[in-house]
């Protein structure tokens, strides 16, 4: 065949479907699990849809993408949501991003945290610093480092912190100083605000329906549990745990390089090199009391408790009640027995370390030289949202029909 295609998250099932509205439908693609969605699948839980990746949304500023979408979900099966987050710490209850809504805590907390910020390395002429921890003191001061940003990450991606770089920080808000001050006295946020500020949600159903609709354009495409285990790069061959072979011109994958056990052919200090590619692993868990709360979200910096966030289901999800937290696999010890529906994302957060631009230019360069294309959040491992991941998934697909 043609093109190969491995995984059937937002990545691929984006990549196939757009080959074949180009008219190439000399492509099979096989599925680890028994239904099409990846991180971005849903369960019925206790009536409603419960999404097992945690928080997934459409964002509304990629209209191409969102076209696209729409033509297998019509844009009228959408709500559209202005995003209400918001940030638990040291008793205060603020949207987010804190720097941004420093206003809304205590008079003695805005002064306090006010003179922090304008310390800050960042507002003092200091070097802007490459390792993360040291960048969140410098951009934001100790305040906001010690009562939320260090505590959060922290819960959100455990012992790895001080091992993340500074180069993937155009995901976060920017708000100088300049906009914290002004934001205090206007009482309304300023500066760049996070990604998701207007966002589509299904009507009717979870995230993980757009997936599966996708996934029924190519049904007789689509392979299931299909767990692969090796890439042979020199006869393109692919293999799967249960013996089943395919071999393909070209290989495109959109699972996690650390999934593979075998992969022949590839230079021994490549792969040597994938083994410190690291990740985090996220456990959501659902409970079926409401909140009294309008926001769709919530994060929770206190490291008393397992959780890092909340998504509050009945205020985005029709119909539902109840919400869902979203807990570092190494925090889950934390948490007390129960009966809840809990899901395990092993692959959740790729993890921006120092050290990985490197080995992914290295390892993406060489496998594309022959023929074994990486794309999406795990196939470049890159903390993409869907949104973005089928925007790079339509562009390969453009490029593969150029070829």
């Amino acid at each position: 065949m043609k093109y190969l295609i491995l995984g059937a998250g937002p990545a691929g099932l984006t990549l196939a479907n757009k080959l074949k509205q180009m008219g190439i439908t000399d492509f099979c693609v096989l599925e680890k699990e028994k239904t099409a969605g990846g991180l971005c699948r849903s369960a019925d839980v206790d009536g409603s849809a419960f999404d097992i990746g945690g928080g997934h949304f459409l964002d509304v500023r990629r209209p191409k993408v969102n076209e696209f979408l729409f033509g297998f979900m019509p844009e009228d099966e959408w709500n559209k949501f202005t995003r209400d987050s918001r940030i638990v710490v040291n008793g205060n209850v603020v949207n987010h991003p804190i720097e941004a809504n420093i206003w809304q805590m205590k008079i003695d907390d805005q002064v306090d945290y006010l003179k922090s910020i304008a310390a800050a390395g960042c507002n003092v002429g200091t070097k802007m610093p490459e390792n993360f921890v040291d960048w969140i003191y410098w951009k934001l001061g100790n305040r906001v480092a010690q009562d939320y940003m260090i505590p959060y990450n922290q819960k959100m991606f455990s012992k790895e912190l001080n091992q993340l770089g500074t180069y993937w920080l155009e995901k976060l808000p920017n708000v100088s100083f300049e906009d914290t001050l002004r934001s205090c006295l206007t009482h309304k946020p300023y500066g760049k605000l996070p990604g998701h500020a207007e966002f589509y949600y299904p009507k009717e159903y979870g995230y993980g329906e757009l997936w599966l609709r996708m996934a029924d354009a190519i049904r007789n495409q689509i392979e299931y549990n299909k767990a692969v285990k090796s890439i042979d790069f020199n006869t393109h061959e692919v293999r799967a745990t249960d013996g089943s072979s395919y071999t393909a011109d070209v290989i495109i994958t959109t699972i996690p390089w650390p999934e593979f056990s075998g992969l022949i052919g590839m230079p021994e200090e490549i792969k040597h090199s994938i083994s410190k590619l690291k990740y985090s692993s996220i456990q959501t868990e659902y409970f079926e009391e409401n909140l009294d709360t309008p926001c769709h979200w919530i994060y929770y910096p206190d490291p008393k408790l397992p959780y890092h966030r909340i998504l509050v289901r009945h205020n985005f999800c029709a119909n539902s009640k109840g919400y869902w937290t979203e807990t570092n696999s190494e925090r889950i010890c934390m948490e007390e027995p129960n009966n809840n529906f809990k899901y395990l994302n092993q692959y959740a957060y790729p993890l921006n370390t120092v050290e990985k631009p490197q080995i992914m230019k290295e390892l993406l360069a060489w496998s594309k030289a022959h023929n074994v294309i990486g794309l999406g959040r795990w196939g470049e491992h890159q903390h993409y949202n869907s949104d973005l991941t089928v925007e790079l998934a339509m562009k390969l697909a453009c490029e593969l029909a150029m070829l």
